[in-house]
C-alpha cells in the first residue's frame, strides 16, 4: 500500500468519533445498533483503500452511509405490496386481503387485555373456541365446530385424533401435493395413521371404497383435489354415497374442502363450487376448510361438523399446539359476521369483491392509468392494453378464469433484459409492485387494484426515473 493509501488509513474517523456526532441515531436505533453498523463501515472503507482504492474520510459522508446501512436494516420484512398478477387468492402474496371490519376487530384487542379465555359471565377460565363455535355453526349447519391455525392444521389433528393408528381409504385422484410440495400422504403420515389408497388416478367407484374397509379402517376422506382438476374419462363418487357407506360401517365421513366456500357463488356470476353447507348436508360427519381463500379472513382451518367428533379433537394435546391467537379469532369472527348480512357481502368482503368486478370496470381503469404509466416510465417502454384472464387461485377452481384487463407493457427495443430491470425496479418501490412476464411482456393485471390505491399507485412510479 502507498503513502497516499495509508494517509487515507489515518485520515477515517474512529468509531467514538462518528458516535459522537450520531446522537439522534443512537437514540433512534440503540448504541450496539449504531455503533455495529459504524464498525462494518470503517472495515469496508479500510478493506477498499487497502485493495487501491481511494475513498472519502469525510464525517458527514460517512455518517450518511451509516444512517441508509441502519434505515435499509429497519424496514420491516413483511410488508404491503400491489398485486397486480392477475390472481386474487395469492399464496405467495398474503392470500386474501382482510375486510375493514376484520382489521378493526384485530386492533381492538391487539392492544389490551381482553377476554380471550374468560367467561365474561361466570367469571371463571372460558375456552377460547366459544368467541366464534356458534357463529361458525350458524352459517354451516354444523352441530360444532373448532379452528387451528391452517387447513393442513386441521387435517392433521382431525387424523390423528380420529384414525391414529388405524386405516384411511383415499382415492388416488385425490393425494394432493399443494404448494410448497406438502402433500397429502405426507401429513397423513405424520398425523399417525396409514393411508389406504383406493381406484386409480381417474376413476374410482364405491366398491373400491366398500372393498377397503375393514375393522382396522378408522373413516373415509374426501380430499379437495384443490389445483388441478382431472378430465375426460373419470369417474368420483359422490359424497352422499361415501356418506351413506360410511354410516352403513359406523365410521366417520369427513371431507377436506380446502377452500371452504359458504355461498352460492353461481348467483354471482362465479364459477360454482361446493359450499359448506351443502357437504354437510350430503352427510359429511366433519367439514375441514380453509379461512383465508374464498371465505375471504385470515389464515385459519376450520373444523365443523358431528359434536361427539369435534368433542374428542378439542381434547386432543395436539390442539393447544395448533390453537389461534386472539388477534386472529378476532378477525375470524368479524369476517363471519359479514355472512349474517348477504346484501352487503360482496360489497364488504374484498375476497367477493374482487372476484366479481366486471371486465368493463378493470378495463376502464387501464385506459385511465395507461397514458399516466407511459408518461411516467418514458420513451423505453410501450404500453398497451391488453385482454387477460385472472385467476381465483390458491387451490380455488384451479382451471376457471375471470375476464379482465391489464398494462401491457413491452421494451421499446424489443428485448426482454429491459423488462426485467424494470419488474426488479416495480419491485423494489417503497410498496413493491408484482406482476407478470408472459411471451415479452410484463403485465400488469388491474383487476386487484382498487379506485382507492389508484393515486399511491401512481404516485410512487415516479420514483423510477429518480
Amino acid at each position: 500500500m502507498n503513502k497516499n493509501g495509508q494517509q487515507q488509513l489515518r485520515d477515517l474517523p474512529s468509531v467514538s468519533v462518528i458516535l459522537d456526532h450520531m446522537q439522534s441515531e443512537v437514540a433512534l436505533w440503540g448504541h450496539d445498533a449504531v455503533t455495529s453498523a459504524t464498525r462494518a463501515h470503517l472495515e469496508e472503507l479500510r478493506a477498499a483503500i487497502q485493495s487501491g482504492e481511494s475513498m472519502t474520510s469525510d464525517l458527514s459522508i460517512i455518517q450518511q452511509t451509516i444512517r441508509e446501512r441502519l434505515t435499509i436494516a429497519s424496514q420491516p420484512a413483511l410488508k404491503p405490496v400491489f398485486n397486480l398478477t392477475g390472481i386474487v387468492l395469492h399464496s405467495n402474496l398474503g392470500r386474501a386481503n382482510l375486510a375493514d371490519a376484520a382489521i378493526d376487530a384485530m386492533c381492538r384487542v391487539a392492544g389490551g387485555a381482553n377476554n380471550l379465555e374468560f367467561d365474561l359471565d361466570k367469571g371463571q377460565r372460558g375456552d377460547r373456541d366459544s368467541h366464534i363455535e356458534s357463529l361458525i355453526c350458524e352459517l354451516t349447519g354444523a352441530e360444532a365446530a373448532t379452528v387451528v391455525n391452517n387447513n393442513a392444521a386441521a387435517v392433521l389433528l382431525t387424523l390423528n385424533t380420529l384414525a391414529l393408528g388405524k386405516k384411511v381409504p383415499v382415492s388416488r385422484g385425490e393425494l394432493v401435493e399443494i404448494g410448497g410440495s406438502f402433500r397429502v400422504p405426507d401429513i397423513m403420515e405424520r398425523s399417525g395413521c396409514s393411508l389406504d389408497e383406493v381406484g386409480t388416478t381417474n376413476r374410482t367407484h364405491l366398491k373400491d371404497y366398500a372393498n377397503a374397509i375393514d375393522t382396522d379402517t378408522a373413516l373415509l376422506m374426501r380430499v379437495h383435489t384443490s389445483n388441478y382438476r382431472i378430465e375426460g374419462f373419470t369417474n368420483t363418487v359422490p359424497e352422499s354415497e361415501l356418506a351413506t357407506l360410511a354410516q352403513a360401517n359406523r365410521i366417520p365421513f369427513v371431507v377436506d374442502m380446502g377452500c371452504g366456500n359458504l355461498i352460492d357463488l353461481k348467483s354471482l356470476g362465479l364459477p360454482h363450487e361446493a359450499t359448506v353447507q351443502q357437504t354437510l348436508a350430503d352427510g359429511a360427519d366433519l367439514v375441514l376448510f380453509s379461512g383465508d381463500k374464498l371465505l375471504g379472513g385470515p389464515q385459519a382451518g376450520i373444523i365443523a361438523g358431528r359434536a361427539d367428533l369435534i368433542a374428542r379433537i378439542k381434547q386432543n394435546p395436539l390442539k393447544r399446539a395448533l390453537r389461534l391467537d386472539k388477534v386472529t379469532l378476532a378477525a375470524l369472527e368479524a369476517t363471519l359476521q359479514l355472512y349474517r348480512n348477504p346484501d352487503e357481502l360482496v360489497s364488504r368482503l374484498p375476497t367477493l369483491r374482487l372476484l366479481t368486478r366486471a371486465e368493463d370496470s378493470v378495463r376502464d381503469q387501464v385506459n385511465k392509468l395507461a397514458p399516466k404509466v407511459s408518461s411516467l416510465l418514458g420513451d423505453q417502454y410501450r404500453v398497451d392494453t391488453a385482454s387477460v384472464s385472472s385467476q381465483i387461485g390458491s387451490g380455488a377452481l384451479p382451471i376457471e378464469v375471470l375476464p379482465s384487463a391489464a398494462l401491457s407493457i413491452t421494451a421499446a427495443n424489443g428485448e426482454d433484459e429491459p423488462l426485467r430491470e424494470l419488474a426488479a425496479h416495480l419491485r423494489r418501490l417503497p410498496k413493491p409492485v408484482i406482476g407478470r412476464l408472459h411471451n415479452g411482456v410484463l403485465l400488469l393485471d388491474l383487476r386487484c387494484l382498487e379506485a382507492i390505491h389508484e393515486d399511491a399507485f401512481i404516485e410512487q412510479l415516479s420514483e423510477l426515473t429518480q
